[in-house]
């Protein structure tokens, strides 16, 4: 493979691209770190329940929680091990979201050896119906554990509010009925059509040689590129959100809150749109911002209260969450904080704050952990995104960016407030 060097002037920092015959993407962001981390990821995640394999016409359609199971079966060998014994020194990992999968590790040393493995054990699917059978209890039982979660609950309840068809409302692991529809011919067909290097990417990041890597991927992905792209297939969604409030009880001690505006704008530029509504979030209820000072000093919101955005290339939403006895009030105090700033306009002295704790955030991250930016690049990656790139949108954002923002995201009409309540 031959890799394209990039020179980050801000960081000042390398970055290596290269893609592999297969359609492979290999990134390589040089970091004079004791630990290396490596992602080996696809874009595959819960919410893609259709889709139409390359060379087929017809629409697949697969039951909820399948990207999961692959994950989780994914580290059984064919001799029945662990793929977790083939690593040395390393803490091995894997996730599944709405929209990607992450196989991972971190280690000081062996980094080359281990990275064989991540490739080695990624490619190499064994999907029998008893080992099949045997992991339904296990992840059965993960999804009691989230059933009983009133975090969890509070969450997926908000987008349920939010999203009438967008799978993204379907908890990622599924539910208990779903999992023990699964089989290894359906694992083998995701497996097939998501795992495809051309549909993945590999993302290290320390103090790793960009060609000693790129042998190694020559040497153990031997697949071509294939004839056509996967396409994604996602229910038409509505403006509209499907309920305002939803009420669950748990036994918890303080009532928990989310409060989600839906996004209809989906596409076009996802870093620009990402930028611009967690500089609005901070105006509106950031630790500086007057709303949070006076709810933290009234004793209806604590530390655990923010707000964030959340999208994928079909999603988005902002969401404000928390704990508070009493959610409601909260809620209508952000509505009206919202309307204030509405008539007012944006405080421009807030306005630079916000944008320069975002800034600082973004270097922040850059000179941080490993595993963090590995994990931040990757997601951003599987959008469309080259996160080093965010120094210059960040320098294409205005206020008036923030003033259309806000009145196209911030609409009551699309908001819904889900509150988990302690049992009486």
């Amino acid at each position: 493979m031959i890799f394209t060097k990039k020179y980050d002037e801000l960081l000042r920092e390398e970055t290596y691209t290269a893609e592999h015959k297969s359609g492979l993407k290999v990134i390589v962001i040089k970091k004079n770190t004791a630990k290396s981390y490596a992602t080996f990821s696809t874009r595959y995640g819960s919410i893609n329940t259709e889709f139409v394999v390359p060379g087929e016409n017809e629409v697949t359609k697969v039951i909820d929680g399948v990207a999961h199971f692959l994950e989780h079966k994914v580290f059984e060998q064919p001799d029945g091990s662990s793929a977790f014994s083939l690593f040395k020194g390393a803490n091995v990992n894997a996730f599944t979201s709405f929209d990607v999968t992450n196989y991972l590790f971190s280690c000081t040393d062996y980094f080359y050896e281990n990275f064989r493995n991540l490739l080695s054990y990624v490619q190499t699917p064994y999907f029998t119906a008893e080992n099949v059978e045997k992991e339904k209890g296990i992840i059965c039982q993960e999804v009691r554990m989230y059933d009983d979660d009133a975090g969890q609950v509070c969450f997926y309840n908000c987008l349920k509010g939010m999203y009438k068809n967008h799978p993204v409302h379907t908890e990622i692991a599924g539910s208990v009925e779903e999992v023990m529809k699964t089989t290894p011919e359906l694992l083998y067909k995701c497996y097939n059509t998501f795992y495809h290097p051309s549909n993945m990417a590999i993302i290290c990041v320390g103090n790793i040689d960009p060609e000693k890597l790129g042998d190694i991927v020559d040497e153990l992905i031997t697949k071509e590129k294939p004839e056509g792209e996967i396409q994604q297939v996602f229910p038409e969604e509505p403006e509209e959100i499907v309920s305002a409030e939803s009420e669950a009880y748990f036994e918890i001690a303080k009532p928990q809150f989310m409060l989600g505006f839906k996004d209809a704008r989906t596409g076009g530029e996802m870093l620009k749109r990402e930028i611009v509504s967690e500089a609005l979030i901070q105006v509106l209820t950031g630790r500086s911002s007057p709303l949070y000072e006076r709810l933290y000093s009234e004793g209806v919101i604590n530390r655990y209260f923010g707000g964030y955005y959340e999208y994928g290339t079909s999603f988005g939403y902002a969401a404000f969450s928390g704990e508070s006895s009493e959610p409601k009030a909260v809620a209508e105090a952000i509505y009206a904080e919202i309307d204030h700033v509405k008539d007012e306009g944006i405080d421009p002295e807030a306005w630079n704050r916000a944008m320069n704790l975002l800034y600082g955030r973004y270097i922040r991250l850059m000179g941080g952990d490993v595993e963090n930016i590995g994990n931040s690049y990757m997601f951003s990656f599987h959008r469309g995104i080259d996160l080093l790139t965010y120094p210059e949108v960040w320098k294409t954002v205005t206020i008036e960016d923030g003033e259309a923002c806000l009145r196209e995201l911030f609409d009551r009409e699309k908001a819904s407030l889900s509150i988990v309540y302690p049992k009486k």
